[in-house]
């Protein structure tokens, strides 16, 4: 065994299938590979989280919960991750203190291990909540920093965040490059820095969007960076993560050696190889788009834009709107494109393109964002725009979830007595209209339910601005949590 190992944690139960086929693996389809991944020696598993929750309910008539049971249950050895998004949680809005609390403790009890905890905006005040609990609940507080490039945003930046991080009680540090924008020699860099400065394990977690993920990778490990994120090869790559096999094999027999077995991880990939053929994946999620460099836009977030344009019957102007994104992130501050912030500058960008004057339609998200309501905006805001979009309303300065009232007794008392068990009430707090219907069809009888939630067909609309109905259109099509 190499004396200083790269640590491994595999992503093919999370994000490998939310980035190729939009979350949407079930859990029947995880359990035979579970022994063999539970013995393979990972750091950890990713399994839970991002968009998985609401995906489960939304179109798998799974309960996220019992899906984490039957996970850990299966894998009793290796420490299970989730990924969550700070105050926000897995839903789209900040939550109460009392809600973050008590699904940071039911996570834990249900067999998480590692929490991925990250803000949008990197804003630690929206992190700090969710972190204090899965300490207390004696979970592992992996705490996140979505990576980014713009005026505000370079290594001073991201060291100084880590720092502050770990004086949180952080106790691993991850570099969240969502979008593969990290390119190999700053990583190098960065990881040098982060291992100077910091004391805990530094985590990288890349896509293969851009093409530069195993690059970046191998310059991170070279750098002594202690863990990594890969996927399993038949979901690897594209908007997903680079291949664990590749990585395993390119580190054999040096000082960096994983240690993991090349002939274990084929068997399993075989598995996942008969999985990968049923999902609906598009071709397009595997190719290399190096325009992610220019426009730092997310593989979901893309999907989304694609979504919209289609529903506004205005494919023709997706360039357009591209090149309006840039702009429009320059205007809000810089903020990082991650959900939700992705889908506020993104759709803001249609709007902007479409209605053919910049900020005549503005979401109420981007009031929010503009209003402080996310947290604060890491560079300077265009206070032009700002006074266009939310006139003279008073913008936030306090953390915003200090502004929010207890949430769990009253959410209890108003799903009464649909809720089976404490749980249910988290999954109606964060995704109330879909729980509503995913418990309404538990109820009835096995022959009722069909295996599916028919996915509503997206009619062709003209032209019209208006025509883009929100801001959530779908955005589970990954790349993007």
């Amino acid at each position: 065994m190499a004396k200083n190992p790269l640590r491994i944690t595999d992503t093919i139960l999370r994000d490998a299938h939310q980035s190729q086929a939009a979350t949407r693996m079930r859990l029947e389809d995880m359990l035979p590979a579970c022994e063999l991944l539970d013995n393979m020696g990972y750091w950890s598993l990713e399994c839970w989280g991002g968009a998985t929750f609401d995906s489960c309910m939304r179109f798998l008539n799974e309960d996220p919960w019992e899906r984490l049971r039957a996970l850990k249950a299966a894998m009793p050895k290796t420490p299970l991750q989730m990924l969550l998004r700070g105050q926000n949680l897995l839903g789209y809005r900040h939550y109460a203190d009392d809600i973050v609390a008590e699904f940071c403790k039911k996570s834990i009890e249900n067999g998480i291990s590692v929490v991925r905890i990250f803000d949008a905006l990197n804003d630690p005040r929206n992190m700090e909540t969710a972190m204090k609990f899965v300490k207390e609940y004696g979970g592992k507080v992996e705490a996140a920093f979505s990576y980014t490039t713009s005026p505000v945003h370079n290594e001073d930046y991201f060291v100084k965040l880590a720092m502050q991080l770990e004086k949180m009680g952080a106790d691993t540090i991850c570099i969240k490059d969502m979008s593969n924008l990290l390119l190999p020699y700053d990583a190098y860099s960065l990881v040098k820095k982060l291992k100077a400065n910091v004391s805990i394990p530094i985590h990288l977690h890349t896509h293969n969007t851009t093409g530069t993920g195993d690059m970046t990778n191998l310059m991170a490990a070279q750098a002594g960076v202690d863990i990594i994120d890969c996927a399993l090869s038949p979901l690897a790559n594209g908007t997903s993560q680079p291949a664990t096999e590749a990585m395993v094999a390119t580190l054999q027999g040096t000082s960096r050696d994983t240690g993991l077995d090349l002939t274990k991880l084929s068997e399993a990939a075989a598995h996942f190889r008969n999985v990968a053929a049923k999902l609906d994946i598009n071709p397009k999620v595997l190719k290399v788009d190096t325009n992610t460099l220019l426009y730092q836009v997310p593989g979901g977030m893309l999907s989304n834009l694609i979504s919209q344009l289609k529903q506004a019957n205005a494919e023709d102007k997706y360039y357009d709107v591209l090149a309006e994104i840039p702009r429009v992130r320059e205007d809000f501050g810089f903020p990082p494109l991650v959900t939700p912030t992705s889908q506020i500058v993104g759709t803001q960008a249609v709007f902007n393109v479409l209605s053919g004057e910049r900020y005549k339609i503005v979401p109420k998200e981007s009031k929010g964002l503009l209003k402080g309501e996310y947290g604060n905006l890491p560079g300077t805001v265009n206070e032009e725009v700002r006074k266009k979009c939310i006139g003279n309303d008073t913008v936030i300065t306090c953390r915003p979830a200090d502004l929010l009232k207890p949430e769990l007794e009253t959410l209890t008392a108003e799903l009464g007595d649909k809720a089976k068990k404490p749980e249910d009430v988290l999954s109606y707090a964060l995704f109330p209209q879909v729980a509503t219907k995913f418990f309404e069809a538990r109820d009835k009888a096995p022959e009722e339910v069909k295996a599916e939630a028919p996915a509503a067909a997206a009619k062709a609309a003209p032209a019209d601005p208006n025509a883009v109905k929100s801001l959530y259109i779908e955005d589970l099509t990954g790349g993007n949590f």
